[in-house]
């Protein structure tokens, strides 16, 4: 049995467990279905998520402009809604990207372990330092990778493996990246500049990344269903719009070659670098 396969075998435990909570919760609830507006926003989020956006600061967004969640029922409705369509993107791009298998799985295992070990140690840092901290670094990396892209020596980016320093520089960011997740900053922005920085093909960051949230999120979501701390409508609706789109939106990338995606991860990087700057200043405020 090979490595891939047992990472794809444990997953799928996760996916059940998860499942399970959530069953139950709808039992308890029967009769909730969501709108097609809270379906629509399922749709619409999980796609650009697909494409390495990010899906919960879009969401937040739009449940505060239509008033559809209460605020502090926000974070665990994003949790639950967008878990099935997180862990659906991680069973494709895992099964569909070519990433070496020890990497793959020491890079999403450095991203659990500094959810669960250094979460605690991060969440007393001062969180407008590290916005404003790693909103600028993005900027700067944005800048790095419009040279690869205009400037064919600077290029580079293809393998699909990490070896040696690169491995272990590799495991430290994402571990870094899993634990400043308890702040609210999203992993799959600075992951994919992570990756094209270290010399990967920018491909490989999406199984990384989808598969790190993927372990992540159904045991912090089974804690919020247990708690009932989320609107199961809007969490149903992100869920049931989203996997479609999911499914939609792999297909798109699976298609893209090397330019284009570097141009995407420009796109992702330099909308992540803005919203923490903003968040910056809201905290000032």
């Amino acid at each position: 049995m090979t490595i891939k396969t047992l990472l794809i075998l444990a997953l799928a435990g996760f996916t059940v467990f998860f499942v399970v909570t959530l069953a139950a919760a709808l039992k308890k609830n029967r009769g909730e279905t969501p709108s097609l507006l809270q379906t629509a926003i399922g749709f619409v989020t999980n796609f650009f998520d697909t494409l390495g956006i990010g899906s919960f600061a879009p969401t937040t967004a739009i449940f505060k402009l239509k008033k559809l969640v209460p605020d502090e029922l926000i974070p665990g409705t994003l949790n639950v809604g967008h878990t099935l369509p997180t862990i659906t993107q991680a069973f494709i791009f895992i099964t569909i990207v070519e990433v070496e298998p020890v990497t793959l799985v020491l890079l999403i295992l450095a991203a659990v372990l500094g959810t669960w070990l250094g979460a605690g140690v991060v969440s007393k840092w001062p969180r407008r330092n590290i916005q404003i901290g790693m909103g600028v670094a993005l900027l700067v990396a944005a800048a790095l990778t419009l040279q690869a892209i205009f400037d064919k020596k600077a290029a580079g980016g293809t393998a699909l493996e990490l070896t040696g320093v690169k491995l272990a520089l590799g495991f430290a960011g994402n571990f870094a990246l899993g634990a400043l997740m308890s702040l609210g900053i999203g992993l799959y922005g600075p992951c994919l500049i992570l990756i094209s920085l270290l010399g990967m093909n920018p491909l490989a960051a999406f199984p990384i990344m989808m598969g790190s949230c993927a372990f992540l999120m159904p045991v912090g979501s089974a804690r919020f269903v247990r708690e009932g701390g989320f609107q199961l409508r809007s969490a149903l609706g992100l869920a049931l719009g989203g996997i479609p789109a999911v499914l939609i939106a792999a297909f798109l990338i699976k298609k893209m070659d090397l330019y284009y995606v570097r141009w995407l991860v420009v796109v992702v990087v330099v909308y992540t670098a803005v919203m923490m700057l903003r968040s910056a200043m809201a905290e000032k405020k």
